[in-house]
Order: C-alpha cells, then structure tokens, then sequence
C-alpha cells in the first residue's frame, strides 16, 4: 500500500481510539493500533493492528516501529517502557514526563501544588491511622489505576478506610487522601496544546456523574461568570504547558460553593466531558488531538451552536433485551438533529456503550431531546408511544 502520510501508532482498542478513526480519515492520516483483544471497540475501524499487551515493552516496540508517532487511547502504559521508546527515536505524545501526572495522582497532586494551582487538601497516607489524622469525612483513593470511579472511596470513619488500603496493598499502589469537597457543581476545561507550543482552548463545560461515571455534559456551563470561566481555561492552558502536555489535556474541576475553582483531576488524551465536540465544535477534540500530536496547525475550538448536550448511553438493566441498534428509527424521527455515536461494545450494566449529541439555541430543548434519546438506548422507556 502507498504511503499519502506519515503513520500515527495509537495504544489502546477503546471507544477513545475508535473515534479518533474518523478525523484520521478526513486527514489521510493512517492510524496503527495496538488493541487488548480481537474485536474490541477500536479495532472494529482501524485495520492496521496487532492485538498484544501494552505492558510488555517489544510489543510497544512493534507497534511504534516506522510510525511518526506514538499516542494513546489510556494512561496505563508502563512509564519506563515510555522513557525506552523516547531513547529509540519514538515521538511519545504525550511524552512520559508528563503523562506520568495523569497515570499517578500522587505525583500529580505533588507538582500541581508546587505550580501554585488550587486543589483540594491532600496527603499520601499509609495507614488507617494517618487517614485519621487526616481527617473524617475524606476521600480516598488509588494513586494508580483508578477510573470511572473505581480505586475511589469516600470514607465517614476508620471502618470505611479499611478496603482501599486492602485494594492498594493488593495492586502495589499508594493511597491518596482528599478533602471531601463541598462544590455547587463540577466543570471540565479541554485544552490541546502542539509540540510546537500553539494551544487551543474549549469552552469550559457542566459536568454531571452517575455511579463515578460521567453521564451528562452541558457545553458552555451554564451561569459560568466570565471571569471563572477564564480562570479555568488559563488554569488549563497553564497546566499544559508547564507540564509540556501534547495532545488533549482535560482538566476536572470543582466549582465551590464560595465561588472558587480546585482541580480534581487531569486526563492527557480526549476525554468524555469533550464528546460534544464532535458536533458542537468546529474542530472536535478528536481531530485536535490527531493535529497537535502530528504537530499540524489546531482548529478552532469554538462552539456552532449556543448550547450543545451529551448524554452518556449506559447499559442499564433492559439491556439483555434487543440491540443498541434497534433504538435508531425511534430516536432518528422523533429528533432529525440527534447526533448517535455507538462503540460497537457488548451489553452490561453501567457500562458506557455511546454518548448522543445534540445542539441549538434552547438549553430545555437540548437537555430533552438528549435525555430521551439517551434514555430510549437504555431501554428506560421501553416502547412506550409518544
């Protein structure tokens, strides 16, 4: 096959690489990828691919070797197989120095303070006791490993404190506190920022979670005041470049009831609070993503429409019945304008398997239409008439 472009390596088969596909296309981009196992979401699109175990460094050898780059669909990428791939040549973006702050919270948490950026109170306990001295009511979790809710507790008392230290002790991990914060509601600020320094900011977004997991998105965050709003973006776009992050860089936020903002958390690749982008921006994140890592000129970030929606489809329990599939001729003629985005994942409670858009100039509308499609997906309503 002729080679148009220079070739992108992507780790990782997940619903993040899968749409990554599409703006490679659009691009003439040729995407490799390393999946975790035949047929997952990723590897339904992309047919450059081996199927290996990101863990072990000649598979990452492998799957690099003649690419311009490498990037990622997750953060768990061993950090000394990173440094090896930098010291052969690779182009690691984002680069082990600092995607090292997203796959560990307790470094994270260490060079944010030292950078002067807000977060919650925090400290690195070993034992029940130290989360006593810390303080009750925390939150606890796993500096390592953790997402989408998991390896995180909040604790009331020192019998709650006893299962993460046993998890912790179990995958080899450090424990890390957090105050329980007391926020009005969360935020997320999706920055992409080029090797070459050029960076491009989103607007900063609502954020609503369900069982630890990211469920609704409202694009821009409503009563936002301008002045926060750009707080957090240069928070962001501060972060990004101080810790020389290529790629998507979403910051998690807080937003206290006394009006300030505190960092949660950081992601280093696209991320969910930044689905909407794909109809609601004139450059998706995805595509921002592809063209920082490739050191190509950033689009523009800025919204199409006032108001856009994601909501997330989850697999609930009406899930065992029917196919994803078969929701597409009810949601597609009650809304023309609903944007569906599918994973191509198996079934199962809580798990995402897709997010629907929607957009325009009446939030209501917006929150509706996505909430009943979304909900038409999980099966909540069945095949109620309208």
């Amino acid at each position: 096959m002729p080679e148009f472009a220079p070739t992108l390596a992507i780790i990782g088969g997940g619903q993040l690489a899968r749409m990554m596909a599409q703006p490679a296309i659009a691009l003439g981009l040729p995407l490799r990828l390393l999946a975790e196992a035949e047929g997952v979401s990723a590897a339904q699109v992309i047919p450059d691919q081996i199927v290996g175990d990101y863990t072990d460094l000649d598979t990452l050898r492998a799957i690099t070797a003649g690419c311009a780059a490498v990037t990622f669909d997750h953060e768990h990428v061993p950090t000394e197989h990173l440094h090896a791939l930098e010291a052969a040549g690779v182009a690691v973006r984002p680069g082990p120095e600092a995607l090292v702050y997203a796959q560990d919270k307790g470094l994270m948490r260490e060079r944010l303070g030292a950078m002067g950026v807000p977060c919650p109170r925090n400290a690195i306990v070993a034992t029940v006791a130290d989360v006593e001295e810390f303080g009750f009511p925390c939150v606890l979790k796993t500096t390592r490993g953790g997402y989408d809710g998991k390896g995180v507790w909040v604790v009331r008392s020192a019998d709650d404190a006893a299962e993460p230290f046993e998890v912790a002790a179990g995958a080899g991990v450090r424990i890390l506190a957090e105050e329980l914060v007391d926020f009005r509601r969360e935020l997320s600020a999706i920055v992409a920022r080029s090797p070459s320094g050029q960076a491009a900011a989103y607007p900063v977004v609502q954020t609503t979670q369900l069982d630890g997991i990211c469920h609704e998105v409202i694009a821009p965050a409503p009563d936002l005041s301008d002045a926060l709003a750009g707080q957090a973006q240069e928070l962001a776009l501060k972060v990004a470049g101080e810790l020389g992050v290529t790629g998507v860089l979403a910051v998690e936020l807080f937003e206290t009831v006394d009006g300030r903002i505190l960092v949660n958390e950081l992601a280093m690749r696209p991320h969910n609070t930044g689905h909407w982008t794909q109809d609601g921006a004139v450059t998706s994140q995805f595509e921002n993503h592809l063209r920082a890592v490739m050191d190509l000129p950033l689009g523009s970030p800025a919204p199409r429409q006032r108001w856009s929606v994601m909501v997330n489809i989850l697999g609930g329990p009406a899930s065992n019945v029917g196919r994803l599939y078969d929701g597409f001729p009810h949601a597609m003629a009650r809304d023309p304008h609903l944007r569906v985005h599918l994973y191509g994942k198996e079934l199962r409670p809580g798990r995402k398997v897709g997010h629907v858009n929607t957009y325009g100039e009446d939030l209501d509308d917006c929150l509706e239409r996505a909430r009943h499609a979304a909900a038409w997906f999980r099966g909540d309503l069945g095949n109620e008439s309208e």
